[in-house]
This record gives structure tokens, C-alpha cells and sequence, in this order.
């Protein structure tokens, strides 16, 4: 090859060293770089003329990929690798220093703390390339807790709730971090993070609705206040029933029917002042799950332990959600820097025996429409479980992915359990037990 077509190469590689992956892409899988003497090696190419025509493709590639973007997994790949020539996957930990430092100022100061903890905490030398790219790409693994958890970690910035000259919004979401999270590391990793998109739409939306279809049916009966007590309460196609068990979306749709203002106005506030804060933090994946799984054990569990009786209202999402936010204060107590602690625990307490209060009394006051009696209260504490179980699994485990977690498979394994037991008992148990069930409304 002349003297300066290989100049010309050496410059351009040079030059583009970086875009090496995405150079792979597009070259023949023959072409293997070698990232310890810069040179090429092509196992299918003997012949001279072949070698430089293929020289000359290189330089080609090399020049068209110039404007091409980098993912930044790749970006973050191409300078792990220059620390792994060989490719192990890993490089050590002195080397893993040498990149943050070299290349920190890219990253954000709270993530770029989480990274020192994660060299600090490595006692066998080695850092994992997966463990680094799940860190920068948020992934919810095993790696951010570990960064956190283990070993002595030097973090570098004051304590987030110390920081200045914040917008409004800023501070907005400090203050949520605060009120959700435990760990500092875990609140800056947050802070840094959020970007409000996509919002807390499921709570919200789930709001509107019980709102929409309070109001329609209040405007229906003319009553806002103990609605449950109308004779023609019962009559439309939302609330579960046992008489129409066999229709499965009654099982669900009872969320959106209330006894009364005062059943939904406690239940709104609830789950707007904790819900939302935490569908922002945990996401909508997470919170939509624990609450659908407190709603639908609630009208599981009614129709296995209180069969007559009917069911309506948000309480068992609700109290789901609520009960595991309380437990995650309570088994983290010294970790959480929210402001006046026990009081807004022992208020959220009371608003929620106000309520089962409420319904146990509703249930066993005398129906306005004899014999079906009025909507049973199990639904709560069939809240309460879900919450203090899979709920609980889900709020301690920021950022880590769930199937990491035997206690999460334990609980989700009894939850489906559960649901198979009351699914075969709807089938089979009220016939055999011969059980005589109210009459349609």
C-alpha cells in the first residue's frame, strides 16, 4: 500500500476511533479491530488486490460515518473498551476511576456520585461493563443497589435537601423525592432523573372518572350524599354484585361508584396526595399494579368472606397504596427526612379507620333495600394486604428490577394463588354451599 494512502488511514482512524462500533455495523464481519496496536486483520482476504480494495472500502466507511450519531451506550462502550482490549467485560477499578474522572463532566453530579460509590464498593478490583451501562441508562438492576449499599462511598456534593437557588418546580420534585424515598442517593438519583414525562396520568385519570361517574349518577338518583341508600342505586352496570358475578368486568369497574360524597371525597384526597407523588417516583407500571391488584383482591375477597353482599368504591386500590407507603415509612424510619413524620402518619392512620369505620357501620345498618344488604367493608382489608406485600416489595426496590427479588416472587406467587382459590370458589362454592343470595336490585 503507498506510503500515503497508509498515512491517510492512519490519520482517519485516528480521528475516528470513537465511532468504532458503529463502524462494525456497516463493514464485513471478516474485518476484526484490534484495539492494542490499531492495526486490521481480514481472515477472508489473501490476495493483494483484495487487501487494498479493502483498504480503500475502509476509508470509505470511515468518511460516511462521520456524520452518523452514537448511541450513548456506545459512546460509553467505545471508552470502556480502550481500558479492555481483550474484552472481558470488565476493567479494573483504577481504570474505572481514571474514566469517571477523565470523562465526568458529562455526566450528571448525582449520577456521577452513584458511579464513585459503585468503584468504592467493588472489593474484588473489577468493575462489570453491564453493571456501568445499566447505572447510565437507568435500568432498574441489581448494580444501582449495590452501589449504594455496599462498601464506603465518598459522596462528593451536600446533601440535596442543602441545594440553592431552585425553580419552583425543582423544588417540587426535592419535595417529593423527600417524602418517598429513604436513601440520599436514592433522592439525587431521582432529582436528576425526572423528567415529568410521561406525567402521573394513571391516578389522574383514574380521579376524573370517579369523578365523572359520582357527579352523572348523583345528578341521576338526586342525591350526592349516601347514594347507596336509593332503591335504584344498584341498578346499572358497574357495581359488583353477586347475582352478576358471571359478568367479570364488575370485578374492576366498581371503582368508580361511590356510596356517597363522603366515601369518595376520603378516598380522592388519598389517593391524589400519596398516589400521584408516588406514580413520579415509582412510575406508572408500578403504582397501576399495586392499585389494580388492591381493587381487584377487594372484590375477590368480598365475594369469598361476605358473599351477599355487594361492592363500590376505590378503597381496596386506594388502601393498597396507602398501606404499603406507610409501611416503607415505618420500616425505614430514620432514613426518611419528611417533615413532621409521626403526625402525618398517625392523621393518614385515622383518615383511614374513619373510613373502614364508615363502611362497617354502613354495612350492618339496616338496607334501604331489603333483602340485599348494604356494600361490605372486606374490600379494605383486602387493601391492606396487598399494600403490606407485593405494595411494599415494590416502594423498597427504587430502581431495581423486581424479578431480582425472591420476596417479590413469593408474594406474587400467593397473590395468584389467591386469585385461582376465589376464581374456583365463584364457580363452584355458592352453588354447593346451596347459598341463597339478595335478589337483583
Amino acid at each position: 500500500m503507498p506510503a500515503r494512502q497508509h498515512a491517510a488511514r492512519g490519520r482517519l482512524w485516528g480521528k475516528f476511533a470513537k465511532h468504532r462500533l458503529v463502524l462494525n455495523l456497516f463493514k464485513d464481519p471478516g474485518w476484526l479491530p484490534r484495539m492494542g496496536d490499531g492495526r486490521t486483520e481480514h481472515r477472508a482476504s489473501s490476495s493483494p488486490a483484495v487487501a487494498a480494495s479493502s483498504e480503500a472500502e475502509e476509508i470509505e466507511v470511515l468518511e460516511s460515518v462521520d456524520v452518523l450519531p452514537m448511541a450513548p451506550e456506545d459512546h460509553w462502550k467505545v471508552l470502556f473498551d480502550q481500558f479492555d482490549p481483550d474484552n472481558t467485560g470488565y476493567i479494573s477499578t483504577d481504570n474505572f476511576w481514571k474514566l469517571l474522572h477523565s470523562h465526568g463532566a458529562e455526566l450528571d453530579p448525582h449520577k456521577l456520585e452513584v458511579l464513585f460509590a459503585l468503584a468504592d464498593s467493588n472489593s474484588d478490583g473489577k468493575i462489570c461493563y453491564q453493571d456501568f451501562v445499566n447505572l447510565m441508562s437507568n435500568k432498574r438492576s441489581n448494580s444501582f443497589r449495590r452501589a449504594i449499599l455496599q462498601g464506603n462511598r465518598r459522596l462528593s456534593s451536600k446533601a440535596l435537601l442543602q441545594e440553592t437557588g431552585l425553580s419552583l418546580s425543582q423544588r417540587l420534585i426535592r419535595h417529593i423525592a423527600y417524602e418517598t424515598l429513604p436513601r440520599e442517593t436514592d433522592r439525587k438519583w431521582y432529582y436528576d432523573s425526572y423528567t415529568g414525562c410521561p406525567p402521573p396520568w394513571f391516578m389522574i385519570a383514574v380521579t376524573v372518572l370517579e369523578v365523572a361517574f359520582f357527579v352523572y349518577y348523583g345528578l341521576v338518583l338526586d342525591r350526592f350524599v349516601l347514594q347507596v341508600t336509593h332503591p335504584l342505586y344498584l341498578k346499572n352496570s358497574l357495581i359488583y354484585h353477586p347475582q352478576l358475578r358471571a359478568q367479570a368486568w364488575r370485578y374492576l369497574s366498581y371503582v368508580f361508584m361511590h356510596a356517597g360524597i363522603e366515601h369518595l371525597g376520603l378516598n380522592l384526597a388519598l389517593q391524589l396526595l400519596v398516589g400521584v407523588p408516588l406514580e413520579m417516583v415509582h412510575g406508572t407500571l408500578r403504582i397501576g399494579f399495586i392499585y389494580v391488584a388492591g381493587v381487584l383482591a377487594g372484590s375477590l375477597a368480598v365475594s369469598v368472606a361476605d358473599m351477599p353482599a355487594p361492592v363500590v368504591g376505590s378503597s381496596g386500590g386506594v388502601y393498597a397504596i396507602i398501606s404499603a407507603h406507610l409501611a416503607n415509612i415505618v420500616m425505614n424510619w430514620a432514613g426518611m427526612k419528611c417533615h413532621f413524620k409521626l403526625v402525618r402518619v398517625a392523621v393518614a392512620l385515622l383518615c383511614m379507620s374513619v373510613e373502614f369505620g364508615r363502611a362497617v357501620w354502613l354495612r350492618f345498618h339496616p338496607s334501604t333495600y331489603p333483602p340485599c344488604p348494604h356494600p361490605s367493608f372486606v374490600a379494605h382489608l383486602s387493601g391492606v394486604l396487598v399494600g403490606i406485600t407485593l405494595g411494599v416489595v415494590v416502594l423498597r426496590n427504587y430502581e431495581q428490577r423486581l424479578q431480582d427479588q425472591s420476596l417479590w416472587w413469593i408474594f406474587l406467587s400467593i397473590y395468584i394463588l389467591f386469585l385461582l382459590f376465589a376464581l374456583f370458589w365463584n364457580i363452584f362454592a355458592y352453588s354447593l354451599l346451596d347459598l341463597k343470595l339478595p335478589p337483583l336490585p
